[in-house]
């Protein structure tokens, strides 16, 4: 059985997380798995928004597979970790936009994969948290850096020092998840989010999210000239033509990403 399991309906794309008899925690094979599925969505067309989740109702994921840690040389231990930074920055940097469906538990890795999606959207059940210090070791797959920049440094520090774990409720609250709603209608207000995406031009969301993304950590000047480039990809496409034709004509555009 294969750790990852891929399907695409239309143009959107679900990556689950397929070990949920280990809680869905990442072992090698299954970031080697996550890797090349995520290196494919990159380069299809037809993708415009992705969603990943877990497998099984208790867990998103709960971080590195420590029954595999256990019996790694320190190695082996350096190469999972370099695998998992690659895989997640993999994810974070996809053009596309990207959503965490967070079904159960999430905790380290598995909270470190939800901070490199775009959006996270939670049952109201669930816990999540980078617990990784009371493991005696320290966020390594991304927290320690994107936690800071999406919640500020005085929360992420109190989070992450602390190895506190969130309900639902509490991570909407400190900035850490998109959304919360109930598990019965998790599926259904995930595809809703995405759909809302979906209905947009996805060249224009691919450009606006590189404009973001690559302007955050640059001076203003900087930001502004990344805008105005990414501005510039969005002009001569085909789908801008029929956005102004549909508007005319009062009518729903049909973008092809052309």
């Amino acid at each position: 059985m294969k750790s990852i399991y891929y399907e695409q309906h239309g143009n959107l794309a679900y990556v689950t997380l397929n070990r949920p008899d280990a809680l869905n925690a990442f072992n090698y094979e299954m970031l080697r798995e996550l890797g090349d599925i995520t290196e494919s969505i990159r380069i299809n067309p037809d993708i415009r928004v992705v969603i990943f989740t877990g497998a099984g109702e208790k867990s998103f994921s709960v971080g590195a597979d420590l029954k595999e840690r256990k019996n790694l040389t320190d190695q082996q231990v350096k190469r999972n970790i370099y695998k998992i930074g690659e895989v997640f920055s993999a994810i974070e940097n996809l053009p596309q936009p990207t959503i965490a469906m967070l079904n159960g538990y999430a905790f380290g890795g598995g909270t470190e994969l939800a901070l490199a999606c775009d959006f996270r959207i939670a049952a109201d059940d669930i816990q999540l948290g980078l617990t990784e210090t009371s493991l005696a070791i320290i966020p390594g797959a991304g927290g320690t850096q994107r936690l800071p920049r999406l919640i500020g440094e005085a929360k992420a520090l109190e989070l992450i020092l602390t190895a506190k774990r969130l309900k639902a409720e509490e991570a909407l609250a400190y900035g850490l998840v998109t959304k919360v709603t109930s598990r019965e209608t998790l599926i259904t207000e995930t595809d809703s989010f995405a759909a809302l995406m979906l209905a947009n031009g996805p060249i224009a969301l691919q450009q606006a999210k590189f404009a973001i993304k690559h302007g955050m950590n640059v001076d203003l000047h900087t930001g502004l000239n990344i805008e105005r480039k990414a501005y510039e990809i969005t002009i001569p496409t085909e789908d801008r033509i029929e956005a102004l034709n549909a508007f005319s004509e009062k009518r729903k555009p049909v973008f092809k990403g052309k």
